[in-house]
C-alpha cells in the first residue's frame, strides 16, 4: 500500500459562475494511505485550499490501484462529508477520511478526485483543529475508550467556529492493509465553539448506543471537523 500518492484531480461542476470555478481551481488534493507514523489515521484525503476563503466542496472519487488503474467496483465515501457538502475546508490544509467498500477495497493505493461544486462557507473555519476530550457524567476527563457521556470541544483560534463531532470505530486489518472506519456515528449536531474557548456536547441517542457497544474496544476516535 502506497504511503502518499499525488492525485489526479478533475474539476467539474463549476458551472455556477466564475466564482465557483475559481474556488474549484484553488483546491488541490493528496491521498495518504498510510503516513508511516504511529497513531496517525490512515486513508486521509489532504485538501489544500489557496483561495483565502473557507470553502464547502462537493467531491466525488474513483478508486485506483497501485498501477493507477481504476477499481470500478470499489465505492468511495467519506467520514466528514467532503462528498456531500458537510465539510468546510479552511484556507490552508485540512483533511477528510476516506472509506472504501466492495470488491478490491484492499487494493486501493490512490484516488482520482472530481470537484462537483464549490461554495464559500457561510461560517469561516478556523486554522487549527478543534480538539476533543471525553468526559464522564460528572465532567471528569476520561479516555475515549471508556463509556463517556459528554465531549468537550476546545478552539485555539481567535474566532468562533462551528463543528460537527464524529465517533469513529476502526477495523483491525492485517499488516500491510490500511485501517479504515467501519462505523461512524454523529455526536450531537452543529456546535458553536467560542474563540479561545470550549463547548460541551452531550452524548445521547445513537451516539450513546455506539459508545456503549464499543467502549473498552481497541480502536475508536472522537473527531471534530469544521462544518456548517
Amino acid at each position: 500500500m502506497a504511503g502518499a500518492l499525488l492525485l489526479g484531480c478533475n474539476v467539474a461542476g463549476a458551472g455556477a459562475g466564475s466564482g465557483s470555478a475559481a474556488l474549484s481551481r484553488a483546491l488541490s488534493f493528496r491521498y495518504v494511505g498510510d503516513s508511516g507514523q504511529d497513531e496517525t489515521i490512515n486513508q486521509q484525503l489532504e485538501i489544500t485550499n489557496t483561495s483565502g476563503r473557507s470553502v464547502v466542496p462537493v467531491l466525488s472519487f474513483s478508486a485506483l490501484d497501485k498501477n493507477h488503474q481504476a477499481l470500478p467496483q470499489v465505492k468511495v465515501s467519506t467520514v466528514y462529508g467532503s462528498d456531500r457538502g458537510t465539510l468546510v475546508a479552511p484556507y490552508g490544509t485540512s483533511v477528510d477520511i476516506l472509506r472504501f467498500s466492495g470488491p478490491g477495497e484492499h487494493d486501493v493505493a490512490d484516488v482520482d478526485v472530481t470537484v462537483r461544486s464549490t461554495a464559500t462557507a457561510r461560517i469561516p473555519a478556523g486554522v487549527h483543529d478543534v480538539t476533543t476530550q471525553a468526559l464522564d457524567s460528572e465532567g471528569r476527563e476520561i479516555s475515549r475508550f471508556e463509556r463517556f457521556s459528554r465531549v468537550r470541544l476546545t478552539n485555539e483560534d481567535g474566532q468562533p467556529v462551528f463543528v460537527r463531532v464524529a465517533y469513529v470505530v476502526w477495523d483491525q486489518p492485517p499488516k500491510g492493509v490500511t485501517q479504515q472506519a467501519v462505523e461512524v456515528t454523529a455526536v450531537g449536531g452543529l456546535t458553536a465553539v467560542p474563540a479561545h474557548g470550549t463547548a460541551v456536547v452531550q452524548v445521547t441517542g445513537a451516539a450513546a448506543a455506539a459508545v456503549a457497544r464499543h467502549s473498552h474496544g481497541p480502536a475508536v476516535s472522537i473527531k471534530a471537523y469544521n462544518s456548517q
